[in-house]
């Protein structure tokens, strides 16, 4: 007799069972399928999706979470969105309830996607806004050595300001407690990749934005070590201001300020890229080796670092009226937002950070030159977009530019701009926004970093040789005729030589003091004719002076600094030989 009395007749839609497998469905197909059977899935439109983004640089969605957006819109049916409005739904709802912690035990839904549905939030879609309505924009930079607390200050000042919600910094702080590294929650709010996360070091320029009451800011968090300088280099090219984090902590301000370390090269870099006003945070005012009994800010300690940075930045180039020094604690955010309570720190009565910035006067804008648009960075989405700061003129939408050096015609079809309610769309872009823009006519393959835009009518004549006068800052041996390295000029990056060695500059009355020599040694101001290995769009440093300053690095070191003085043109110089050529025959047929 059967165990089952009522298994009278073979089950064709019965599981196939393989030892040390999944259950998998058998492969036959009912006799008679109901039409509704056919419909879940839809392999050759995934596969589609998957492919799209993965053309445009994204990872493709995973194929389990299809059925949590069609779940969710069907738990939130009584949700209709029609021309921009929203119904308001019962959140206590027993039916919506129900069905939201069945997803949620499925593993299909997400606390915020849950969230989502019971306040019905939606993100709006940009809006388009005359740039004379937007608050004045400045981007600031944050260098300093490796470890000194530039992304948690950034981070902090994003929470602090509301960019960063309460739940998201929740979520920050039980990840990295869980990895036992809880004093990072804030710098993840700007690493966000996971490497930089594992080992706790930034590795390319983080970017955020933020809003206060008098301006709109851009905030650009360069990485400290050694190995990512370039992408120190690209950020603080795109900055009006800078702040330079120093870590107070006994044993970690030395290792960044002697040779070596990254306080006094990003210093020096930061003036070479454009930075006119320098503001040195002093971080770290409340760790245990340098605080007082009672958590009292030391003052010493405070006046001693300040003694040793300010004749060397003195002596980089900042003036005295453009360095401000002030006390800060990254992870507490004392003196970030809000001033310094005096219970621990009576000796500093100045502004905090935030106040000082909002106090500081806007840099120079130039709105009459042309159109210089350094490209910093470029990605696919739904086009080709490209990223950087507006160094000169204004751009406008719909308008066509030129690409150089390749010279290649596009329209500009969106600008976007970051705001602390999202990106929002421009008419117009002005001199010193750092700006996105969608182009059309020119895909992401055929752009490079440091390409430019311009205006058909005042284009920035490309070159391969020009004239310049640098000073060599650290080489160990000479340098010669011949010696190759790389250049770095605002968001370009190649490859250049020494054709030759013009001359050597008296260092304190910049008079020439040996002509054609043989060598150059660390110390020497030479003025140097530099061949380029490719076309790259500068300007000479008297026209236009953030296209016409550049750095010199090799081997992972910064070796020279440099300001270009004159541009060279071979094809010019050709075609003004034979022009005086035909002038001298010319006279001669006359003369005879």
């Amino acid at each position: 007799m059967p165990l089952n009395p009522g298994s009278t007749s073979f089950n064709p839609g019965a599981f196939t069972f393989v030892p040390g497998q999944a259950f998998t469905p058998a492969a036959e197909t009912p006799p008679n399928p109901a039409p509704a059977a056919e419909a879940p899935v839809q392999p050759e439109k995934e596969s589609w999706e998957e492919e799209a983004n993965t053309d445009v640089g994204k990872e493709a969605a995973p194929a389990a979470k299809e059925p949590a957006v069609e779940k969710v819109t069907e738990a939130a049916g009584k949700l209709e969105v029609a021309d921009g409005e929203e119904e308001e739904i019962d959140e206590n709802d027993p039916e919506l309830q129900a069905e939201l912690a069945k997803m949620k035990a499925e593993g299909l839904l997400e606390d915020d996607e849950e969230e989502e549905i019971k306040t019905h939030t939606k993100k709006a879609p940009a809006a388009k806004l005359d740039p004379k309505t937007l608050k004045r924009h400045v981007n600031i930079v944050f260098v300093g050595h490796v470890d000194a607390g530039k992304s948690t200050i950034s981070g902090h000042i994003m929470y602090l300001s509301g960019q960063v919600d309460e739940r998201t910094m929740e979520k920050y702080e039980r990840e990295a407690k869980a990895k036992h590294r809880e004093s990072w929650k804030f710098a993840w709010c700007m690493d966000t990749t996971d490497e930089e996360r594992a080992k706790g070091k930034t590795q390319e320029c983080g970017r955020g934005n933020f809003e206060t009451e008098a301006k709109n800011y851009t905030i650009l968090d360069a990485p400290g070590h050694k190995n990512f300088v370039p992408h120190m280099i690209g950020g603080a090219s795109q900055a009006d201001v800078a702040v330079l984090v120093i870590s107070v902590r006994k044993g970690e301000f030395e290792a960044g300020f002697d040779r070596g370390g990254q306080s006094r090269e990003h210093a020096v870099l930061a003036k070479t890229a454009g930075v006119k006003t320098l503001i040195v945070a002093i971080n770290k005012m409340d760790d245990p080796s340098v605080c007082l009994e009672g958590g009292l800010w030391d003052q010493e300690r405070y006046e001693e670092v300040k003694g040793i940075l300010e004749p060397f930045l003195k002596q980089t180039g900042f003036p005295k009226d453009a360095l401000y020094f002030l006390p800060v604690s990254g992870f507490t955010g004392a003196n970030l937002k809000h001033r310094v309570d005096t219970a621990i720190c009576s000796w500093y009565g100045g502004p905090s950070l935030l106040e000082y910035l909002d106090e500081l006067q806007p840099s120079q804008r130039f709105f009459d030159m042309p159109l210089r648009f350094p490209i910093a960075d470029k990605y696919k989405d739904m086009g080709t977009c490209v990223m950087g700061k507006l160094e000169a003129g204004t751009i406008k939408l719909g308008e066509t530019l030129v690409v150089l050096p390749n010279k290649t015609n596009v329209q500009v079809e969106q600008i976007f701009v970051d705001h602390k309610e999202g990106s929002i769309e421009l008419d117009e872009a002005l001199p010193g926004d750092n700006i996105k823009m969608k182009l059309k006519g020119v895909e992401e393959e055929q752009l490079r970093l440091g390409f430019v835009l311009c205006r058909k009518d005042s284009m920035c004549r490309p070159c391969r040789w020009f004239d310049a006068t640098v000073q060599i800052l650290d080489y160990p041996t000479i340098i010669c005729a011949g010696y190759s390295c790389v250049l770095h000029i605002h968001s370009a990056i190649e490859e250049c030589t020494f054709f030759k060695l013009t001359a050597i500059l008296d260092k304190k009355t910049r008079q020439v003091k040996q002509k054609d020599p043989k060598f150059c040694k660390q110390g020497d101001s030479v003025v140097v004719r530099f061949k380029m290995h490719r076309s790259v769009c500068v300007e000479k440093y008297k026209d236009f002076s953030q296209m016409g300053r550049f750095m010199l690095r090799d081997q992972g070191n910064t070796i020279g600094i440099g300001i270009i003085n004159d541009l060279k043109w071979p094809e010019d110089k050709k075609a003004e030989k034979e022009k005086e050529a035909a002038q001298a025959r010319a006279e001669a047929a006359k003369g005879n």
